[in-house]
């Protein structure tokens, strides 16, 4: 049984050829500016574009390249056994309101599909949430108490098609799966034919408020426009709203294998830690693939991820018929202190700039629902989720108790990256493809031997607050504990909220 990981992390998703598009090379003027080429940001430009309005969309670097292009794909409303605890903090009818928003993603994202003859293998499938221990089978009645209460679409049962014992099952009906990044071409395409200028590698850098706002590119553009809206997963500009306090950026992996049985074909996901999710999908060749994802922790906090895609590999190995292992891949997560996502203007009293974060791990369903609050705040109307996450909210027991949790962890991790006098490599001990923390003339830097034996190094403190960077060996890039942004070796970043790149310190041939 071959059980070995790929060499390279590499998303099934982005095998599929996205349309390119041109960098920014000019001022322009436009009605919106939508940043973040992710899912909430392409479908906010195209739900905007269809109702009539001018929109540019940009994006620092590829269409689809960030989060949705690394996601498990489920579009569902089963997030998780959240519902018992959203009626707890929340109460039935705000808990019941957000179960409306998702479903109400799901079959807008179906009418597309159809509409539009969208290629991207929308199904609709059950969401399962799994008990393997008694604590699990206890959480899960609770769930299911919820379900009833608020009256939604699942049950307790005990179908399922998982080759190992489970203490209990709770389905959700009709949700759904598809490919993202085939989605996202389409939408692209429509925005193309309407002649809506859509920019790659047009890094957004700074947002000005005057009489209309203005968005600053990295290479010195101005994009002017009446509204915008950040979409950019994490938010680069903070306008008084304190978001590195309010969000939390965990990391977690996915492992595609292919089995020698049937994969099973439902959405499932454990209620117990560590995490567990599984999802069918198509592969190539007409192959059928099981992809499996969990293994989170708190971005940049972890140093050897491949453990974490092993530690996936063998729970396939243990419970499937496991031919081999095709792609692995990882992405950011951002939660909300309350978890529930921050939708709509990014400061109380001003309606110009909107912003859309914090989806967790549901932003298949969650950016879409953004996409249309967002639109109607922009044109006037009125949307029946749109208190529900408001940015501006606050729920003083959940929202504090978080908080203090989460700058702690900040703290913490600030701390020890400047006190941490660990054990650190020499350059010349480095392996191809491999990165180390090291000592250089005197002070803590970062070196990575890329796969020809060029060394180069890097200055390790994160160009967002400060916080030293750890090397991430699965992905290849320096994560920063503190708030998630991510470097490549060169130093350049590959997610925000920094926005300038590492220093180089020295590169030897």
């Amino acid at each position: 049984m071959k059980r070995e990981l790929p060499l390279r992390a590499s998303s099934l998703w982005r095998e599929k050829e996205l349309q390119s598009f041109p960098a920014l090379e000019k001022d322009l003027d436009t009605e919106v500016c939508v940043i973040g080429g992710g899912i909430a940001g392409v479908t906010t430009a195209f739900v905007l574009a269809r109702r009539g309005f001018r929109v540019t969309l940009i994006d620092a670097g590829r269409m689809g390249g960030g989060a949705t292009g690394y996601t498990t794909a489920k579009v569902t409303s089963q997030h998780g056994a959240g519902y018992a605890s959203m009626v707890d903090t929340f109460g039935e009818d705000k808990a019941a309101l957000y179960y409306d928003a998702q479903e109400d993603a799901i079959a807008w994202t179906e009418r597309m599909c159809r509409k539009l003859n969208i290629d991207c293998g929308f199904e609709r499938r059950p969401a399962i949430l799994y008990a393997e221990t008694e604590d699990g089978s206890r959480l899960l009645d609770k769930e299911a108490e919820a379900y009833e209460k608020l009256g939604l679409d699942g049950k307790l049962t005990e179908k399922h098609e998982l080759p190992f014992p489970v203490k209990k099952a709770l389905m959700m009906h009709d949700q759904a799966q598809f490919h993202p990044v085939c989605f996202l071409a389409k939408l692209l395409r429509y925005l193309e034919v309407e002649n809506m200028p859509v920019h790659e590698h047009t890094r957004a850098v700074d947002i000005k408020r005057g009489e209309r706002p203005e968005v600053i590119t990295e290479n010195g553009h101005t994009i002017t426009a009446d509204n915008v809206v950040m979409a950019t997963h994490y938010p680069f500009k903070d306008l008084y709203s304190l978001y590195a306090a309010r969000l939390h950026v965990e990391r977690s992996y996915v492992v595609a294998v292919e089995l020698n049985e049937k994969v099973p074909q439902g959405m499932y996901l454990n209620a117990e830690s560590p995490k567990r999710s599984m999802r069918q999908t198509p592969g190539p060749g007409g192959r059928d693939f099981l992809l499996i994802g969990g293994e989170g922790h708190t971005s940049g906090q972890k140093t050897d991820t491949m453990e974490n895609y092993q530690r996936l590999l063998d729970y396939a190995a243990r419970h499937f018929n496991v031919r081999g292992a095709h792609y692995r891949w990882s992405a950011q997560d951002i939660s909300t202190l309350d978890g529930l996502p921050y939708i709509g203007p990014m400061t109380p009293g001003k309606k110009d700039v909107y912003i859309a974060t914090g989806f967790a791990k549901w932003g298949m369903t969650g950016g879409i629902a953004a996409a249309h609050i967002i639109a109607d705040g922009i044109q006037g109307r009125r949307n029946p989720y749109a208190s529900l996450f408001t940015p501006s909210r606050f729920s003083p027991g959940q929202d504090m108790k978080n908080a203090v949790k989460e700058n702690m962890d900040v703290a913490r991790s600030f701390v020890k990256g400047k006190l941490d006098r660990g054990h650190r490599k020499n350059p010349e001990d480095l392996s191809p493809g491999e990165g180390s923390v090291i000592q250089y003339k005197g002070s803590r830097a970062g070196a990575y031997r890329d796969e020809e034996g060029r060394l180069t190094i890097v200055d390790t403190t994160c160009t967002h607050l400060g916080c030293e960077l750890a090397w991430n060996n699965g992905e290849s890039s320096w994560d920063c504990p503190c708030h998630g942004s991510r470097f490549d070796p060169d130093g350049k970043v590959l997610e925000g909220p920094a926005l300038k790149p590492l220093k180089k310190l020295s590169e030897e041939k």
